[in-house]
């Protein structure tokens, strides 16, 4: 089989839209209320640690995915338990991010329409997209990213009027504590979620800095996610953490005269598209994971059937939307760390060590 090989500015488009992915609708720091942009500046400094570790692991191993290189430095078995780890975990936030997608559909858009039905056909078009491969993802989301840009500057100019500076304030009224406590959430969701793009960094082209796509990627999401968190403030104020969706809340209320309103079914596109590339990608990761531990030749071959039970297990995940808003803010963080932080942790460490031995074997 063809190594498919993706460009560097690419890697970067594609690292964006996995970023926003969901986090455009669920949005982060909620419940801080209107310090909620702080704690997306925490989240995104907090995470600077780990994205170095992920992109060293790159680095150490230019040309191999997350699989390859577990393979390599522990082994058979406990390469195998690792992995099996990593690919519950991507197939698990696969349906995370799908039922994410289905609860807001369900309760904005199509509360009429079955949830199973809308998360079934994003889950059919994210199959399709994982067939054609990485590569064709990733021209996609270089392709459609200015385009999600172009319409997010439109919406913050169109929705000047709906501003009120007041609303900031006071900042830090409930002290520096509570920023930090939420800021681990905006951490874990979604700037360490970036482990899975571990498993893409592997087809990036030779020569080419892991480093740079890592930081480029997280600067320009971070820096978009934290001015669309300010914006639903300056709209919404201490009214943040009463709604589930607060960007789509926000975007609702811009109305300029008797022409221009309901806007919010334009900005949608960029949900969708946020959603997509992230869904792919954890599909992609678990496929690839599955392939990899049974030995099979082609990634493709397991595609539909592992999309079909992704979409069943978003489908069983949560008894309501509240039961979703919970998992998200208060308890994923702790369930992910192990994943985006202590296996990383023990990668990175082993890596390091194997190849300093190596290295000192070769001297003498």
């Amino acid at each position: 089989m063809v190594k498919e090989e993706i460009t560097q500015k690419e890697a970067i488009c594609l690292l964006i839209n996995f970023i926003m992915g969901s986090t455009l609708i669920m949005g982060i720091g909620t419940n801080a209320k209107n310090d909620a942009w702080l704690v997306g500046i925490f989240g995104l400094l907090m995470s600077i640690p780990v994205i170095v570790i992920y992109a060293r692991i790159i680095q150490l191993f230019p040309g191999k995915n997350l699989y390859d290189i577990i393979y390599l430095l522990f082994g058979k078995y406990l390469g195998a338990l690792a992995l099996i780890l990593y690919v519950w975990y991507a197939f698990h936030l696969g349906a995370l991010v799908v039922r994410n997608f289905g609860e807001f559909l369900n309760s904005v858009t199509m509360p009429e329409t079955p949830m199973f039905i809308t998360m079934l056909s994003l889950i059919l078009i994210c199959i399709y997209g994982v067939r054609l491969g990485v590569e064709v993802l990733s021209r996609t989301s270089a392709y459609l990213l200015p385009i999600m840009i172009f319409i997010i500057i439109v919406v913050q100019l169109l929705g000047i009027t709906q501003i009120r500076f007041e609303n900031i304030q006071p900042v830090l009224y409930y002290g520096l504590v509570p920023v930090i406590k939420v800021g681990f959430s905006a951490f874990a969701f979604p700037f360490a979620e970036t482990v899975i793009f571990l498993g893409v960094l592997g087809n990036l082209q030779p020569k080419k800095s892991s480093y740079k796509v890592y930081f480029s990627g997280l600067l320009v999401a971070g820096s978009i996610i934290i001015i669309l968190v300010l914006r639903n403030i300056f709209v919404l104020g201490c009214q943040l953490p009463n709604f589930y969706f607060p960007s789509h809340v926000a975007v609702s209320r811009i109305q300029i005269g008797d022409f221009l309103q309901r806007i919010e079914v334009t900005v949608a596109f960029i949900f969708v598209v946020g959603v997509f590339i992230k869904t792919s990608l954890c599909l992609l990761f678990t496929c690839k994971g599955i392939a990899k531990l049974f030995h099979l030749n082609d990634y493709r071959s397991i595609v539909m059937q592992t999309g079909l039970l992704m979409v069943c297990l978003a489908y069983i995940l949560y008894d309501d939307i509240m039961d979703m808003h919970f998992w998200a803010f208060n308890v994923y963080k702790y369930y992910a760390f192990p994943f985006q932080v202590i296996l990383p942790m023990l990668i990175f460490i082993t890596a390091e060590f194997k190849i300093k031995k190596e290295q000192k074997k070769k001297v003498k």
